[in-house]
């Protein structure tokens, strides 16, 4: 499973990732048909009354994790920046979430709104990759997404050194200029992931070089507002929207996937 993770960030088009918040909304995805499911860390900590990015979801992390293996398609999960500070601790968690099945993590350089050192970083990914060197790695620079040290040149000297620390991908959450995104692909060795970008579709993406684009915690802040609209509609004795699907459907979800 994890190599064909792998593979799906060198196809013809970039990996389009879903990010799921619960197994329901991962189960869903996967009906659908997409490739993956990553988790969003917002989503998992916010569903669980957390502060996002804080280390405080680890259990539940894990937890979600836990089910989400059970899914017919590769599963990499958002460990926010490791949940820990110790890099045999963070380790410890990368190879648990492996031995589960998962196929790949999201680990931030963020820390709260500062950047950690490099070599803090480093020495994270490293102490991952010896490990659990199954995994994917996807290690997130958090320049532009914090605004600070917002440029190529900062931005490719941190992911230079996560490469070379062992990281399979880049994630810069938060890039968006065209020539900016170019410049990043162009230089790094490895696949590089953005956010979704509502003014650049796939297709152009693919052209500028990008191999995996996320979704991050936007379906999980839609769904939110689309619960929160249709009770506002009832409400009001309002019509219901079209499409909402039917508890048996819903139900199933948690079936559909056991003999898996």
């Amino acid at each position: 499973m994890n190599t064909a993770f792998h593979a799906l960030h060198h196809a013809d088009r970039p990996l389009l990732l879903p990010n799921a918040w619960d197994f329901a909304s991962a189960a869903a995805l996967a009906a659908a048909g997409f490739a993956a499911i990553g988790t969003t860390s917002l989503g998992v900590a916010s569903a669980n009354g957390l502060p996002d990015a804080a280390g405080l979801a680890r259990d539940e992390t894990v937890a979600l994790a836990r089910r989400l293996v059970r899914l017919p398609c590769p599963v990499t999960v958002d460990i926010e920046a490791g949940f820990s500070t110790d890099p045999g601790e963070v380790a410890d968690l990368v190879s648990e979430l492996a031995g589960l099945g998962v196929a790949g993590i999201n680990m931030e350089d963020a820390r709260g709104d500062r950047l950690a050192d490099p070599t803090t970083q480093v020495a994270l990914i490293r102490a991952v990759k010896h490990r659990a060197p199954e995994i994917f790695l996807n290690a997130r620079a958090d320049t532009y997404w914090l605004g600070v040290d917002a440029t190529v040149p900062a931005t490719l000297d941190r992911a230079r050194r996560y490469v070379d620390a062992g990281a399979d991908g880049i994630f810069v959450p938060g890039l968006a200029e065209e020539k900016d995104i170019a410049a990043v692909t162009a230089t790094l060795p490895v696949p590089v992931n953005v956010l979704h970008l509502p003014a650049l579709g796939l297709d152009r993406l693919a052209d500028l070089g990008v191999r995996r684009v996320s979704t991050g915690s936007l379906l999980f802040r839609a769904a939110l507002h689309a619960a929160v609209t249709t009770a506002l509609t009832i409400r009001e004795d309002e019509p219901l929207p079209a499409g909402i699907p039917g508890y048996a459907e819903v139900d199933a979800l948690s079936r559909q996937v056991d003999s898996v």
